[in-house]
């Protein structure tokens, strides 16, 4: 069986994830987000907005083992759990700075007084593009009179093509999935303590896909996959 495997290039033990929209205004968005990342506009801002939920406060019921010359770091597989946090972020895409509050629910109320700091933080005289998901937080009636009453922020509704999805990832490999928290505030402190030294340090992330590359990337996959039980929505682009 291995050698089969071998002559027709077959890796069964791999797996790649992969996920086809089915948002029917998919180009347009893909469009709009793409342009505010390749061609910001002038006197504006344009932030990306996210939130990471159910960050764990795990205190492991040992010291953790440093890291050394021939030997991986050393961590107790069972831990004491104190609670959770969310973290919402909007990432400055000019300058890669963040701007993010912690907060323990989960509701439209949470999501308003993150705008709020928005607001506070970016100068009266900038246009706002906020780029943000289309779950139903930002999409709540709340959350639509705040836009309307506001008509310098400029929200993009997609769940894709987030570069905070990028500081996310950063922000939980080198603070998060490593550290041991004693509770949910020694958490919340040591996040804000990475953030402050990430943004002062802060660089831009360098985007360089086209939507016209995305959507041949889209294509060749609604290819691979064509014929197959997945059920899909084929953008005409």
């Amino acid at each position: 069986m291995h050698r089969i495997w071998q002559a027709f290039g077959l890796q069964p033990h791999r797996q790649k994830q992969c996920k086809l929209c089915s948002d029917p205004f998919f180009v347009e968005k893909v469009r709009d987000i793409v342009g505010l990342y390749l061609n910001p506009p002038e006197n504006a801002v344009v932030l990306c907005g996210d939130e990471k939920s159910g960050i764990q406060a795990l205190e492991r019921t040992q010291p953790m083992l440093p890291l050394g010359l021939g030997y991986v770091q050393g961590v107790t597989h069972d831990y004491r759990r104190h609670g959770t946090t969310r973290l919402f972020a909007a990432l400055d895409t000019a300058n890669g700075k963040v701007l993010t509050p912690c907060r323990q629910r989960h509701r439209h109320q949470e999501y308003l007084g993150f705008l709020g700091e928005i607001e506070k933080n970016v100068p009266q005289n900038l246009q706002v593009h906020v780029i943000v998901d289309n779950y139903a937080t930002p999409k709540h009636l709340g959350g639509k009179r705040w836009f309307a009453a506001r008509p310098r922020f400029h929200p993009s509704y997609a769940c894709w093509l987030k570069q905070v999805e990028i500081w996310f990832n950063r922000i939980t490999q080198q603070a998060i999935r490593r550290g041991t928290f004693r509770s949910v505030q020694d958490l919340v402190e040591k996040i804000d303590h990475y953030v402050k030294n990430s943004n002062r340090q802060a660089q831009p992330f360098v985007w360089t896909a086209t939507a016209d590359s995305i959507f041949a990337k889209v294509e060749r996959l609604c290819e691979r996959i064509s014929g197959t039980a997945h059920q899909y929505y084929l953008c005409e682009i």
